[in-house]
């Protein structure tokens, strides 16, 4: 009878930032009276801070560990970039494997039965492991495996983006941060397999979700309930529908295949393999060179934006209500993840409704200019708060200035006139301000109403 009494939801919920540099680690704890119940969300980093930081990321595993009691109940990896998975492989991967998650919710994309080699869709999930239901029609799953097939291509391209920034560093006529800019998101957009592999593995349960999965936390996250918000799959989203038949699809098809010609030994990396090779350049011609490469640089870092903005167009969005405490969390969605949910599907007035009553946002994409879009997220976000009693919005901001964009293109992250926004519109909190070697986390505690007065 005493256990029926106990309250079913929990009385309140702590969010921890870890000071990752640039990427996220979030770890909710959920608390209850019979004890606590730890969400990680993602684990990665692509630089850590070389103040206030952890040092490493098994170090932040091992914070983790004593955070969690050496129990986590549920893992969520929003998306396959090195910021947000890195932590999963290595000895920190193992020391995360090591808490036994019950569950691991990954984005739809990540499905193994959708692997990047499918020449058909697979007839079901494997066991134990949920898929979205839009995707599981014959057609609806082949264009989805042509879909997670690009993601391999846009891999290969990734890797020879960042062979192509390291080599510039050293060229002439190539800037050194147009360089290093090429390294960095080459790098952030490589594959990451050891940490998808851990991932595979990790956990009792896989779900891979899509706008509308259910996820099965009832038991696990009593009292909290969680709307898949995004991506879309293939056949919800009819932009990602266009994009997969029209040029994107070669495009990245192509790029890639020119990336492997060009990494290729023995010959194969040249475009005329039997055509004699010009030991000396010309004095007339050597001008031309750095201009030449330069040029190359460039358009490489357009296209290495390009495939790092369609990676995060995978991100799960997720907004939880625990106790009508909503939270979202939005991974590195940008704006065509967005438009999905709060402009194309059926139900998207009711979600912008109950986006109007979050009290936290995890700003999106460490603070990038397309990623809190103003009129369909930031507007909808601050709708409730026109009253002059309303409590603020609480939004919370994982990143490292200076590590990715130019303040010169406007591209900086995080963006200068978009923290100025927040710091407007909300009470902001940084993993860059407020932690120190020792403590490198900042915590914000929600208190909740367990319904016990009910």
């Amino acid at each position: 009878m005493a256990g029926s009494r106990r309250p079913k939801r929990p009385t309140e919920v702590r969010i921890r930032a870890y000071n990752v540099g640039f990427g996220d680690c979030f770890l909710l704890t959920f608390r209850y009276p019979a004890g606590d119940r730890h969400l990680l969300m993602d684990f990665g980093s692509t630089r850590l801070p070389r103040r206030n930081g952890p040092g490493s990321m098994v170090r932040v595993a091992e914070q983790i560990r004593t955070d969690t009691g050496g129990k986590l109940h549920v893992v969520v990896a929003t998306h396959r970039h090195a910021d947000h998975i890195s932590g999963f492989a290595g000895k920190a991967g193992e020391v995360i494997a090591a808490l036994e998650p019950e569950l691991v919710v990954q984005p739809w994309t990540e499905q193994p039965d959708l692997a990047t080699d499918a020449r058909a869709p697979s007839s079901s999930s494997s066991p134990g492991r949920a898929a979205p239901s839009a995707g599981r029609g014959g057609g609806k799953r082949l264009a989805a495996a042509a879909a997670v097939s690009r993601l391999a291509d846009m891999h290969e391209l990734a890797e020879y983006v960042r062979e192509q920034g390291v080599r510039s560093e050293t060229v002439a006529g190539v800037p050194k941060r147009l360089a290093a800019q090429l390294a960095f998101l080459g790098e952030e957009n490589l594959l990451n397999r050891p940490a998808v592999e851990a991932l595979q593995s990790l956990g009792r349960k896989q779900v891979y979700a899509a706008f509308g999965s259910r996820l099965p936390i009832a038991s696990l996250l009593p009292g909290v309930a969680v709307d898949v918000l995004g991506p879309p799959t293939v056949e919800q989203s009819a932009g990602i529908r266009r994009e997969a038949r029209t040029d994107p699809d070669e495009f990245w098809h192509l790029a890639a295949s020119a990336a492997r010609a060009r990494r290729g030994g023995d010959g194969q990396g040249r475009l005329f393999p039997e055509a004699p090779v010009a030991r000396q350049v010309p004095q007339e011609a050597r001008w031309l060179i750095p201009q030449i490469e330069r040029m190359h640089a460039e358009e490489l870092l357009s296209l290495v934006r390009i495939l790092d903005s369609a990676l995060n167009n995978t991100s799960l969005i997720l907004l939880f209500d625990v106790a009508g405490t909503r939270l979202l969390f939005p991974g590195d969605a940008q704006i065509e993840n967005w438009r999905y949910a709060l402009r194309d599907a059926p139900e998207a007035a009711e979600i912008r409704a109950r986006l109007a009553t979050a009290v936290l946002y995890k700003v999106g994409h460490h603070g990038s200019l397309n990623a809190t879009p103003r009129t369909l997220l930031w507007e909808a976000l601050q709708e409730a708060r026109t009253d002059p009693g309303a409590e603020p919005l609480v939004t919370l901001l994982s990143t490292l200035a200076g590590k990715h964009g130019s303040e010169t293109r406007g591209t900086e992250v995080p963006r200068n006139t978009l923290v100025e926004a927040l710091r407007r519109g909300s009470e902001l909190h940084s993993t860059e301000e407020g932690t120190t070697s020792a403590r490198f986390w900042r915590d914000l505690v929600f208190p909740l109403d367990d319904g016990s007065s009910a």
